[in-house]
């Protein structure tokens, strides 16, 4: 059964990734693989995306055969604190107002909870600020109706955009694309890539007219190519052969530089052009205040976001990086001092953070 149409997949996707205890209650996910549902917040070892399941209650992830997890129990009642309800009721004024303006006086007055302890407890359960919240919800319900809506207007109009220039300007935060390209599934975006040689192997570097949107580090250019259309299916995409064109060439240059010599001072500022989640943005943007030559372990990371006992999920937004070394995901490590995973490979992450250490 489908989850209810109040909850869009994304956003009990996001809800258990963050393993938020606010939405235990409202919905249950469910493992294809195990047969097991549990509740949101359960800390279990995350499933993989494609076999995840969500159901409006227990009932209905028993009805489809599944049976309650054992460790977090979800068909029990959940002991909510005040300050979760709290948020909780925030929560629902801001997904009420439907992306109309709603203030942080105007929250605290509803929750009773004064304006900084509200802001503070937002953002420690969710990982978001209340206007953070509220703009990852606008961008949901307007990627939902750009699937269903017969027109971009007519998305415009449901999500309360005043007017189509208006979401325009915005589109790219949104959507990280125009709204028509996302409406046919990424049609319409161009990637254009070039493929040189690096210290850490083949380079990919692939980006739009924005910036730089693809950094990928490999052995064989076909799977590099191959990674490329798995993130960006309908977009189109060119290669164009290195220094062929000046602002590709300029780029690949600059992250080949930083690549040759990781956390060497000086070299132009690049501009990137990474679509991801509000609370995946707000992890890469921790993951480039790192300084050069130093690493964090994915438990302080997580404390520095406010967000002590989300490890799991920030560390599943520090995987979901696909801009090798331009951010830094290669500065955080386990909490033993071990290097943990990186998609690229450990070698190369053994070699990018020994190349900084000794420059800085």
């Amino acid at each position: 059964m489908a989850p209810p149409p109040t909850l869009p997949d994304a956003t009990a996707w996001e809800a258990v990734t963050r393993r938020d205890a606010a939405w235990d209650g409202k919905f249950v996910y469910a493992v294809t693989s195990t047969g097991i549902f549990c509740r949101p917040s359960c800390p279990s070892r995350r499933a993989r995306r494609d076999r995840v399941r969500f159901y409006a209650t227990p009932a209905e992830a028993r009805a489809a055969g599944f049976r309650a997890c054992k460790r977090c129990k979800p068909e029990q009642a959940s002991v909510v604190s005040a300050a979760a309800q709290a948020v909780a009721k925030a929560r629902a004024l801001l997904d009420a107002a439907g992306g109309a303006p709603v203030s942080l006086a105007e929250l605290s007055a509803a929750t009773g909870l004064s304006a900084w302890h509200l802001q503070r407890t937002f953002k420690k359960l969710t990982g978001l600020s209340p206007r953070e919240y509220a703009e990852a919800r606008r961008a949901e319900r307007l990627r939902e109706a750009l699937r269903v809506e017969p027109s971009v207007s007519r998305a415009t109009y449901e999500t309360g955009f005043g007017s189509s220039s208006r979401l325009y300007e915005r589109a790219h935060l949104l959507l990280g694309m125009t709204p028509g390209a996302y409406r046919k599934g990424g049609a319409g975006m161009e990637i254009r890539y070039t493929i040189v040689g690096s210290p850490l192997g083949r380079l990919l570097v692939g980006v739009t007219a924005r910036g730089v949107a693809a950094v990928l580090l490999g052995e064989d250019d076909r799977l590099l190519v191959a990674e490329l259309e798995e993130k960006f299916p309908n977009a189109a995409r060119e290669r164009v052969d290195d220094g062929a064109e000046e602002w590709l060439g300029g780029l690949v240059k600059e992250v080949a530089r930083r690549i040759e010599r990781p956390g060497s001072p000086g070299g132009a500022p690049l501009p990137l052009d990474l679509v991801g989640t509000a609370f995946q943005w707000r992890v890469w943007q921790a993951l480039l205040e790192i300084p050069a030559g130093e690493t964090v372990s994915y438990q302080e990371l997580a404390a520095r976001l406010g967000m002590p006992t989300s490890t799991r999920a920030v560390a599943s937004a520090v995987a979901a990086n696909r801009a090798a070394v331009l951010v830094p995901c290669h500065r955080v490590v386990r909490s033993d001092g071990s290097l943990g995973g990186y998609r690229w490979g450990l070698p190369r992450k053994r070699a990018l953070l020994e190349q900084e250490r000794a420059t800085s």
